[in-house]
């Protein structure tokens, strides 16, 4: 697969292609907070500790609720065990059941599991993403991308557009649907700041708003804010 100006300029600025496709892991500590949780009757995350497989769609995530349970997703399947290893609930193919019912109400600690794990998937292994020949890559003008993302990943739409800094290659916006809210959930996700680790650049201070009908992000409601503390690609 041909990578486009864009994808080379953007894999540079974050280590490197061959370092990303040696890749197996990111193991990061974020906080998350904003409406989105309170709205679903979920907790913030606080310095939740993620091992992220970067070659396929596999998150661990300890302190996924205030019992500090942990939660797993593998592709679409996830579950939550104790912090003694106990089994605390699982849900095979938990995509489908997001829709019309209880959980345009609240969520429980499955729907969190699936929900988090896969949008820290995407968001923190985005370079490695750039090299999949599943998702179809177009570039739309000077550090402009769009992705058409295939249905066995999960992620927030099949269409989704990235805006990166032409001269720099990091990332500016990624505009998207959460489809697993509703279809009128146009977000769009803001890079405040960045960190590196090890000559790697990483998002390390994000910010998730509704997209405005120009494109651009709105200022409010918050829906998400999240904070990276500390990012490693191993």
């Amino acid at each position: 697969m041909a990578l486009s100006d864009t994808a080379r300029l953007v894999l540079a600025a974050h280590g490197g292609e061959a370092r990303w496709r040696a890749a197996s892991e990111v193991r990061l500590v974020l906080s998350a907070s904003g409406l989105a949780f309170r709205l679903k009757w979920q907790p913030p995350l606080v310095k939740a500790r993620q091992v992220l497989s970067v070659q396929t769609p596999r998150v661990r995530c300890a302190g996924i609720d205030r019992a500090g349970d942990t939660g797993f997703l593998d592709g679409h399947d996830v579950r939550v065990e104790a912090p003694d290893g106990r089994l605390v609930g699982s849900r095979p193919g938990a995509r489908r059941f997001f829709g019309p019912g209880r959980r345009w109400l609240w969520w429980d600690v499955l729907d969190q599991t699936y929900f988090a794990c896969y949008a820290a998937w995407n968001y923190f292994t985005l370079p490695a993403l750039l090299l999949r020949e599943d998702i179809a890559w177009t570039e739309r003008g000077p550090g402009l991308l769009t992705a058409r993302f295939p249905e066995h990943l999960p992620t927030h739409s099949r269409e989704q557009r990235f805006r990166f800094d032409p001269a720099t290659g990091l990332l500016l916006q990624h505009d998207y649907t959460a489809e697993i809210i509703g279809g009128w959930a146009h977000a769009a996700r803001v890079v405040l700041a960045y960190g590196e680790h090890g000559g790697v650049a990483f998002p390390r201070r994000l910010r998730m708003t509704p997209r405005a009908g120009d494109g651009s992000a709105r200022p409010f409601p918050r829906l998400v804010e999240v904070e990276v503390h500390e990012l490693e690609l191993i």
